[in-house]
C-alpha cells in the first residue's frame, strides 16, 4: 500500500515538475524531446547521434526527469562548474567535461538552449562515471580477472540514481561517486598538494659503479645536490666533497625508504632509477595510480586480503581497517603476478609441491638434463599423468612427455607449511616459503607468479577463529598434507600500485616493477596505446 502510494506521489511530482517546466520553458523541453527522437543530429557536432540514442544513458536520465531542462538556473550551473573543477585533484581533466558551456550564458535560440542543456548533462554523467569507475577501460591496458562469484554482495548505487539524487546536491553526488577508500583519499590529497607546487628540477646522477659508504666518487656531489633538492640533506661542507660520508648515507637511506627500496645506503641501479625520475614523472605517477584505484574501488570490500604487487606487501582489512600487514615476494618481471579478485576457498597444510608446467619446462628440465642427480638433491619425485611413480633413469629427458614432478611436504618444500588457495585460471596462490632471507630485500620480485608471504601462519591468528587456529596448529604438527576449508566469505585481491601512502602517512613512490605506468599515462593523455 505504502509503496503504491509512494509511486503515485512520485508520478504526480514528475507531472508537476513537467507542467512547471512547460509553463516556464515549453519550447526547450520540446526541443530536448525532438533531439532524442525526430532530430538525432540536432546537436551535432557537440553530441553525436549515438549519444542521443533513445536507448542511451542520456535519454534515460531525461526520461526520469520528464524531459525538463535541468541547467537553466545559473546557481546550479555554477555548482556543477565548481565540482568539475575539483576533478583536477583526482588527476582528471576538468576541460573534458565542457566547462565552457557551464561558464557561458545559455543561448537564446530554443534548439541551441536545449542542446546546451543536453551537453551539460552529458558532461555531468560522464564525470560521475569517470570518478566512480575510471576514465579508461581497464581490460585493454591492465587486464584484471574476476572470479564469477566474487562480486561484492552490496553493489554501489547506479550512476543514474546518483545523478538524479545529485541534481539538488551536486557536492554530495560527486562525493558519493568518488572512491571513499582511505588509500584513494590519501593519494588524492598528496596529488592535490604536489600539483599546486612549482615542479622542481634536480640534477641527474650518472650511472657507474655501485656506491658504498666511505667510497670516493666524482658523482658524490651530484648525489648530494639531488638529495638536497628534495630536502633529504642540508648543505654539506666543501671539504672532501667526493666522499660518501655518514650524513649522506643516512640521507640516501631515508630516500630509499620513501621509494620502496632496501634502505641499505648502497646506490645501485634501482636507487639510480628512483633518483633520476623527474618531479614531473613523479606527479604523473600519482595520477596513474589514482586511476587504478578508481578501477578497483568496487572490488575492495570491507573485509579483504589485499596484495599490493608492486609494493611486495599483503594487508588484511576488516571494516576497511588494516589489521595485519606482512611482506610478500611476488613474480619477477619475466613471470608477473596476475591481477585478480577471487574468494579464498581453503588452506593446504603441509603441502606437497607439484611443479607448474612453466617452471618444469623453463627451470627444471634444463637442470635435470645437465645432471640427473638434481632430482635427488631437490627431493623431486617423477610421476606419470596418473600419479604413478616413474624411474627417472627410464625417462627420455629430451622428450619427457606428460610427466609430473612433485616434492613431498617438508622443510625444503618451496611452499613451506601453508598454502592459501582461491579459484583463478593462473594457478597462483599465497604460500609460505623456506626462502625467508629474501623478505629483507626490496623490491621483492623473486617468484614465478605466486605470492610468498612472510609470517603467513601468524596471519591465521587474525584471520580465523581461535578454535580453527588450534586445529590448524595440531594438523601442521602432524606433518600430514591436509585440506582445511575456509568457512564464510573472504575476498582476496591482487593488484598493482606504484604509489601509495603508508601507515605513517608518508607518500611512497616506487619504481615501476612491471613497466606499466608509461602506457597508462599515455592513455590518460589521449595518446594511442
Amino acid at each position: 500500500m505504502y509503496t503504491n502510494t509512494a509511486r503515485h506521489l512520485a508520478a504526480a511530482g514528475l507531472l508537476a515538475i513537467a507542467a512547471q517546466a512547460y509553463a516556464v520553458d515549453d519550447g526547450a523541453s520540446q526541443a530536448i524531446r525532438l533531439s532524442f527522437a525526430a532530430q538525432p543530429s540536432a546537436c551535432a557536432p557537440s553530441l553525436t547521434a549515438a549519444e542521443l540514442q533513445v536507448s542511451g544513458l542520456l535519454y534515460e536520465f531525461y526520461t526520469q526527469q520528464a524531459f525538463v531542462p535541468l541547467w537553466q538556473e545559473p546557481s546550479r550551473r555554477a555548482a556543477l562548474l565548481h565540482e568539475l573543477e575539483q576533478l583536477a585533484d583526482d588527476g582528471l581533466d576538468p576541460g573534458e567535461y565542457r566547462l565552457d558551456r557551464l561558464a557561458a550564458a545559455l543561448p537564446n535560440d530554443i534548439q541551441q538552449r536545449a542542446c546546451a542543456d543536453l551537453l551539460i548533462s552529458h558532461g555531468y554523467l560522464q564525470a560521475l562515471q569517470h570518478l566512480a569507475h575510471g576514465r579508461l577501460t581497464q581490460e585493454p591496458l591492465e587486464p584484471f580477472w574476476r572470479a564469477p562469484d566474487s562480486a561484492s554482495p552490496t553493489p554501489p548505487a547506479s550512476l543514474l540514481r546518483r545523478a538524479w539524487q545529485g541534481l539538488d546536491d551536486l557536492p554530495a553526488a560527486f562525493a558519493a561517486a568518488r572512491p571513499a577508500l582511505r588509500q584513494y583519499q590519501q593519494l588524492r590529497r598528496a596529488y592535490a598538494e604536489r600539483r599546486r607546487l612549482p615542479l622542481a628540477e634536480w640534477p641527474r646522477v650518472p650511472p657507474g659503479r655501485l656506491l658504498r659508504p666511505g667510497m670516493r666518487d666524482q658523482r658524490i656531489p651530484l648525489l648530494a645536490a639531488r638529495l638536497a633538492a628534495e630536502g633529504y640533506i642540508g648543505q654539506r661542507p666543501s671539504t672532501d666533497a667526493e666522499r660518501y660520508d655518514a650524513p649522506l648515507v643516512a640521507a640516501v637511506e631515508r630516500f630509499q625508504s620513501r621509494h620502496g627500496l632496501q634502505a641499505d645506503g648502497l646506490v645501485g641501479a634501482d636507487s639510480l632509477t628512483a633518483l633520476n625520475t623527474s618531479a614531473t614523472e613523479r606527479l604523473e605517477q600519482l595520477r596513474v595510480n589514482l586511476e587504478r584505484w578508481r578501477w578497483l574501488a568496487g572490488d575492495i570490500e570491507a573485509e579483504t586480503l589485499l596484495v599490493d604487487i608492486a609494493a611486495g606487501q599483503l594487508g588484511y582489512y576488516r571494516d576497511h581497517q588494516l589489521l595485519w600487514q606482512g611482506r610478500a615476494q611476488v613474480g619477477r618481471p619475466a613471470r608477473q603476478t596476475p591481477q585478480l579478485k577471487s574468494l579464498v576457498s581453503r588452506l593446504t597444510l603441509n603441502p606437497t609441491w607439484t611443479v607448474p608446467p612453466t617452471i618444469l619446462r623453463e627451470d627444471k628440465l634444463p637442470e635435470i638434463r645437465r645432471d640427473l642427480g638434481y632430482l635427488q638433491r631437490q627431493q623431486l619425485r617423477v610421476l606419470d599423468r596418473d600419479g604413478q611413480p616413474l624411474d627417472p633413469a627410464t625417462v627420455d629427458w629430451q622428450h619427457p612427455g606428460a610427466i609430473i614432478l612433485r616434492q613431498d611436504a617438508g622443510p625444503q618444500n618451496p611452499l613451506g607449511q601453508l598454502v592459501i588457495r582461491f579459484a583463478n585460471p593462473f594457478s597462483v596462490y599465497l604460500h609460505d616459503t623456506p626462502s625467508q632471507h629474501l623478505f629483507g630485500k626490496s623490491p621483492r620480485a623473486f617468484s614465478s607468479g605466486c605470492v610468498r608471504i612472510e609470517g603467513i601462519v601468524e596471519l591465521l591468528d587474525v584471520l580465523l577463529p581461535a578454535d580453527d587456529c588450534a586445529e590448524i596448529a595440531r594438523l601442521l604438527a602432524s606433518g600430514k598434507t591436509t585440506e582445511f576449508p575456509i568457512r564464510g566469505r573472504l575476498p582476496i585481491v591482487l593488484a598493482y600500485w606504484t604509489a601509495g601512502v603508508n601507515a605513517a602517512g608518508e607518500l611512497i613512490l616506487r619504481n615501476d616493477l612491471y613497466a606499466r605506468d608509461r602506457r597508462l599515462l599515455a592513455a590518460l593523455q589521449g595518446d594511442p596505446y
